[in-house]
């Protein structure tokens, strides 16, 4: 068996999808993306086509090793994400020629369903509190939120009280058995972040997600001990060795996202060597079906899983959302806040090839806001 094409195709409403194609007809699919730079990756994935036109599908660790270290400069967002696209779609591949789902080809499942959240928005307690209703009332038991919008690098009391008046109300709604997750999203520098962790303490969070920016990862070990909750970092890491240094500082959860982060062969590695340090896994995933597609087959073949994000309502959904594009929605589908295992072979699901390609007709130029401070100064979004 060889490949024998390497497709991109540009789905509203920000994401990127990717088909392989072999000479025996087995194609698989993938979801290489940079929300807001999709087009810079379709370039990156056409690119590294050239290394694996011609050759058999199924050596992936080999085609992993040789996409992320025959170029002399490696490493980034866009490279390790056209990588990991490419890799589901090998996973995808693998698994169809062999009849069986990726989970089965990574030992077998250590669970038979996988736990699940959902985003909530809304700026103010009552519309947290509504937004949380009625994703119960959908059979969720987790959602995440985010602190709040910008903030200065000093925040007022009145901006650091509201965040604790949402976690509130959060901690009320749920109730005793329910979990919110609170998601700083780089915009609450570490100052904000002493201040608020300690605040947030009494309500519980199940984490508090990107308490630093990436780039401020040492930092973390100044954060550990402020409150008892467990720290979540890793949706803008991209390999096993940005990890170490924030498993070594002690987070307790770690979320590589399987379209930016080498895909299924590295996030399975950077599982493992979250387990080493005691964290759990809840892969970041606000994106597409194909990307939910193989966080699923990593996280029932995982330990140390912990929650799974996905993408269904999710305001950035706006026109199409996670089950337009599938032939088959219902694997999808949550009961009780958990997801079952799918038994499909690959990565689980059928792509509605017809669909996507009508959608590359009309491709997307979604890019994220630029945000600023009352006096005109660039601020985190």
């Amino acid at each position: 068996m060889k490949i024998t094409t390497v497709e991109t195709f540009l789905v509203a409403p920000r994401w990127l999808f990717c088909r392989i194609g072999t000479d025996e007809g087995v194609v698989g699919w993938g979801e290489p993306v940079v929300e807001g730079r999709a087009a810079t990756v379709r370039t990156c994935v056409e690119e590294l086509s050239e290394l694996i036109i011609g050759t058999d599908p199924l050596r992936i660790e080999d085609h992993w090793q040789v996409l992320t270290k025959a170029g002399f400069y490696r490493g980034g967002a866009i490279s390790a994400s056209a990588v990991a696209g490419i890799d589901q779609a090998l996973w995808d591949i693998a698994g169809k020629v062999r009849g069986a789902p990726v989970h089965e080809l990574l030992g077998g499942p250590v669970r038979d369903k996988v736990r699940v959240y959902s985003w909530v928005g809304g700026d103010e307690p009552a519309e947290v509190a509504e937004a949380i209703a009625e994703r119960m009332a959908a059979g969720f038991t987790a959602v995440k939120m985010n602190a709040g919008n910008a903030m200065t690098p000093l925040a007022t009391f009145g901006d650091i009280q509201a965040v604790v008046d949402r976690a509130v109300v959060a901690r009320e709604t749920l109730g005793p058995h329910g979990d919110f997750a609170i998601d700083f999203h780089g915009r609450v520098t570490r100052a904000n972040a002493i201040r608020l962790l300690p605040l947030l303490a009494e309500a519980a969070p199940f984490f508090v997600e990107e308490a630093l920016l990436p780039e401020e990862s040492h930092l973390f070990p100044s954060l550990q001990g402020l409150a008892n909750i467990p720290l979540a970092t890793g949706e803008r890491l991209y390999s096993r060795s940005e990890f170490l240094p924030v498993l070594q500082a002690g987070i307790s959860v770690a979320q590589p996202d399987l379209s930016h982060a080498g895909g299924i062969s590295e996030v399975r590695r950077i599982a493992s060597l979250a387990e080493v340090f005691g964290a759990h896994m809840a892969p970041h995933c606000p994106l597409g079906p194909i990307a939910l597609a193989a966080s699923l087959q990593v996280d029932f073949a995982i330990p140390n899983f912990l929650i799974q994000e996905q993408s269904l309502g999710i305001h950035y959904n706006q026109g199409n959302d996670l089950l337009d594009y599938l032939v088959d929605p219902t694997v999808f589908e949550f009961k009780d806040g958990y997801v079952a295992r799918p038994t499909a072979p690959g990565l689980g699901i059928e792509v509605d090839e017809a669909a996507v390609r009508r959608a590359d007709e009309k491709g997307h130029r979604w890019r994220g806001p630029v945000w600023r401070h009352a006096d005109g100064s660039f601020a985190e979004w």
